[in-house]
């Protein structure tokens, strides 16, 4: 399975997302993180991401009798690139949108459910703003956000860090004009 159809399934997406701020996982801990998926469906869409190469296990030990794996995503696992990203047809856009969003919301409740969730003390944000941007400064803007993030991403976890899960959305809120318009070239 390519990585689009790998990644547009809102618990494979959910699972990659638990890795990437745990590091390693058994079915039991990402059980416990997502109690709402169940046990099963859980053990299927492990068994996928490890056969699409998103996953490797990372460890076994055996309890009460049983087999009990550690999973981590791997470091050269496919991704969705640019170039994944123009292939796939406005469906595979709105599958994939659909899946963040529903990904997105999944952790929201997860978090609100949590002992202690107190989202003004731990500065939770879902703001949305419009920018009127040209393509230039649309790409400059992007090449900004990806600088500030770029050293962050590096961050491992450490006593004091809490994992913050950031979900950029960026599209177009209307209809551009036609080149050369009045309004554009105002």
């Amino acid at each position: 399975m390519d990585p689009v159809e790998q990644l547009l399934h809102p618990v494979r997406l959910r699972i990659v997302h638990a890795l990437s701020a745990a590091g390693t996982l058994t079915i039991a801990q990402m059980c416990a993180r997502m109690p709402e998926v169940p046990k099963i469906t859980m053990y299927r869409q492990v068994a996928q991401l490890t056969e699409g190469g998103f996953l490797d296990v990372d460890g076994e030990q055996r309890v009460r009798g049983a087999i009990e794996r550690r999973y981590r995503l791997r470091q050269d696992r496919p991704t969705i690139d640019a170039g994944a990203a123009a292939a796939m047809s406005l469906d595979d856009h709105r599958r994939g949108f659909a899946a963040a969003m529903a990904v997105l919301i999944a952790e929201f409740n997860a978090y609100l459910n949590r002992d202690g969730a107190n989202p003004a003390a731990d500065s939770v944000s879902y703001r949305q703003g419009t920018l009127w941007l040209s393509p230039d400064e649309l790409t400059a803007m992007t090449a900004d956000l990806l600088a500030v993030l770029r050293d962050r991403l590096a961050n491992t976890p450490t006593p004091g860090r809490t994992p913050y899960l950031l979900s950029a959305i960026l599209f177009p809120a209307e209809q551009p004009p036609p080149h050369g318009t009045d309004r554009q070239r105002g």
